[in-house]
């Protein structure tokens, strides 16, 4: 059998285009594969949060004593991050032998990266004996191959401008796409907010944030409330950042519609909240200076990344380390940020698609300083902050990965 590192390589040869959106490819090799999926599966969607609603939903599963497949992307160091069996990532092997299924099923169908990984990741979720599955959509919602499986429930997180050129020019757009995740007569739980109208008339049973499920909290705890019960007396989800109340309400209401054949009990909920992990979202590490990563690649991410430095705490300076792709929204998410941020440490990506530094710098004013690679980028940052400084990390999931590979491998010089 091929090692996994040849199959990443194989499968980014199938398709010419790195990202086309569709299902009549994935839905026919689904259908050649003759999967069974025996067990509820939740999908989530949205701009930004659908990461930390997957990583909650997981959490609190499992210290419900459920066994649970997790389907994530992208992933920052490994490809194994983005398939979860039971809270551990899948092995070589196991991946090797669900790419070589749907190799053998998809014939001459030219499938995408992600195509292919999401096939194989429901492959290898259904040779397990699992009680759920969490899908989340890798882009917009009714084209994306993750919507070749028809949801128990689906969750909308957010909906931002960010991937215009695939989803549309305005949220109106961008809302009917990602709401092409929910199910007719299914439960659609709905976090956004301004929810636009295309979101509000899709079908689904929906239920809205602050009308059928909502929080409140307070400088200590939090409550949640929705369509099973009241949960009282919370602690804050170990997750930082303003949004992420909103998220576990989300996961929390989700968890609600299933609770006749997933119940889960007030001690799992604490619990699960309470140990959730998600590295790259506003992950604070610890020693001095302190460093922070956030893969904020967007503005609604970016507004967001600024409101939680200001309420992280007073320092001399926040250093920016900051490495974007070109169809992003460069000025967008800089200018966000440009109150916050006392130092830029602009840093060049790879690819064709990856900004030059120099690109980003047109958008900025003030103290600026371009690097060839991210990792240069925070090498210099780190070398003038000094120990009460802030250094932030984002842009791109390519760059904090670059960073933590940095940091992995220079343990020994971090104060």
């Amino acid at each position: 059998m091929r090692p996994l590192e040849e199959w990443l390589r194989h499968i980014e040869q199938q398709h010419p285009k790195a990202i086309a959106l569709g299902l009549a490819r994935v839905t026919e090799v689904y259908a050649r594969m003759q999967l069974a999926l025996r067990f509820p599966v939740i999908t989530v969607g949205g701009t930004n949060g659908k990461g930390s609603t997957c990583a909650m939903l997981e959490a609190v599963l499992r210290c419900g004593g459920y066994r649970t497949g997790l389907y994530s992307s992208p992933h920052l160091l490994r490809y194994n991050e983005r398939v979860r069996i039971n809270g551990a990532e899948a092995g070589d092997a196991a991946l090797a032998e669900s790419f070589a299924a749907v190799e053998r099923a998809r014939g001459d169908v030219a499938l995408t990266y992600f195509e292919f990984g999401t096939l194989a990741a429901l492959h290898g979720f259904s040779q397990q004996d699992l009680d759920i599955a969490i899908l989340e959509v890798g882009l917009g919602g009714r084209l994306d191959a993750v919507n070749v499986v028809d949801p128990h429930c689906a969750v909308l997180t957010s909906v931002g401008l960010d991937h215009v050129d695939y989803l549309g020019p305005t949220r109106e757009h961008i809302g009917r796409e990602k709401a092409g995740i929910f199910r007719a007569g299914r439960p659609a739980v709905i976090a956004e907010p301004d929810a636009p109208r295309s979101v509000l008339s899709a079908s689904g049973d929906k239920l809205l944030l602050g009308k059928d499920f909502g929080y409140q909290a307070d400088a200590a705890q939090w409550s949640y409330w929705g369509p099973g019960a009241r949960r009282g007396g919370l602690a804050y989800p170990a997750l930082r950042g303003r949004l992420q109340l909103r998220n576990a309400a989300a996961a929390l209401c989700a968890l609600d519609t299933l609770r006749e054949s997933i119940p889960v009990a007030m001690q799992d909920v604490r619990r699960g909240l309470a140990e959730v992990e998600l590295p790259g979202r506003f992950q604070v590490l610890p020693g001095r200076p302190q460093v922070i990563l956030d893969v904020a690649h967007n503005p609604q991410a970016a507004g967001a990344l600024a409101d939680n430095l200001a309420d992280s705490g007073y320092a001399a300076q926040t250093i920016a380390v900051c490495g974007m792709l070109r169809d992003k929204d460069i000025g967008g998410v800089v200018s966000e940020l440009a109150q916050r941020v006392t130092r830029w440490h602009l840093a060049t990506l790879p690819g064709p698609r990856g900004a030059r530094a120099a690109e980003v710098a047109v958008h900025l004013q003030g103290d600026i300083h371009c690097h060839d690679s991210p990792a240069e980028a925070f090498a210099a940052a780190r070398e003038a902050a000094g120990e009460g400084d802030k250094i932030v990390v984002f842009g791109s999931f390519l760059t904090v990965a670059e960073v933590m590979a940095w940091l992995n491998n220079n343990k020994t010089s971090i104060r």
